[in-house]
């Protein structure tokens, strides 16, 4: 008996779903520790705050972690599986392009998840703890808070033109001339993701400070990256 889901496509289709759960998980909860919780922390009491940082919090981050891991080996697994299957030259269509463009989104998002945010964000709640405790805050605790609230929103920021990507790889065929520029239109869009994380690094959080301004920025870039695609593969 044939049975779909047991063969390479239904293989590849088992990737996909898992792809697309865990990055549910990941961005689901971006968006509620931008959107939601970090308005509520601005309006609640210290000891309401301190006791949301060291019990949920936690438990958020967990989940948010692990999220945004597997949604990358995941994405590896489907992209290292297509590159088998259909050769390297998949890269160079309208499919490669806008995928390996919200790939690279992907990445520094990942990038900034494991290695910003999560670092920065347990000396956030060891401070709380020992403030519970009664001792003294950590004193390099506010800067920890900034700093990952600055890559938090960064990511927000890039998460809005890495899901237009990812849509667009199959649902916005987009005509690539043999002759484009694909070497001048990776490093350009490199540049670009660069100079906005280093932001992330080490900069502030400028117009991403707001719900509106972070979303506002999300579709400028969006557009910036789309715009930058038609006019060099062309």
């Amino acid at each position: 008996m044939n049975i779909a889901l047991f063969n390479l496509d239904g293989s590849m289709f088992l990737l996909r779903w898992f792809h697309f759960f865990f990055g549910i998980i990941w961005i689901g909860l971006l968006y509620y520790f931008n959107f939601i919780q970090g308005s509520f922390f601005a309006e609640t009491d210290t000891g309401t705050k301190s006791n949301v940082i060291q019990k949920l919090v936690p438990r958020a981050l967990w989940w948010f972690r692990w999220g945004a891991m597997y949604t990358v080996l995941t994405g590896a697994l489907i992209l290292g599986m297509r590159g088998h299957l259909d050769g390297v030259a998949i890269f160079e269509t309208s499919w490669g392009i806008a995928i390996l463009t919200g790939a690279s989104l992907g990445l520094l998002m990942w990038g900034n998840v494991w290695f910003v945010i999560w670092p920065n964000q347990q000396i956030v709640i060891e401070s709380a703890t020992q403030t519970a405790k009664g001792n003294k805050a950590l004193p390099e605790a506010a800067k920890a808070a900034a700093r990952a609230g600055i890559a938090s929103r960064t990511n927000t920021l890039f998460s809005i033109p890495m899901l237009f990507f990812m849509g667009a790889a199959s649902h916005l065929p987009i005509a690539v001339n043999a002759n484009a520029h694909l070497s001048i239109l990776a490093g350009v869009i490199a540049v670009i993701l660069l100079i906005l994380e280093a932001n992330a690094l080490k900069g502030k959080t400028g117009p991403l400070t707001t719900v509106k301004g972070v979303i506002t920025s999300g579709f400028i870039l969006t557009a910036i990256l789309y715009s930058l695609i038609e006019i060099l593969v062309k």
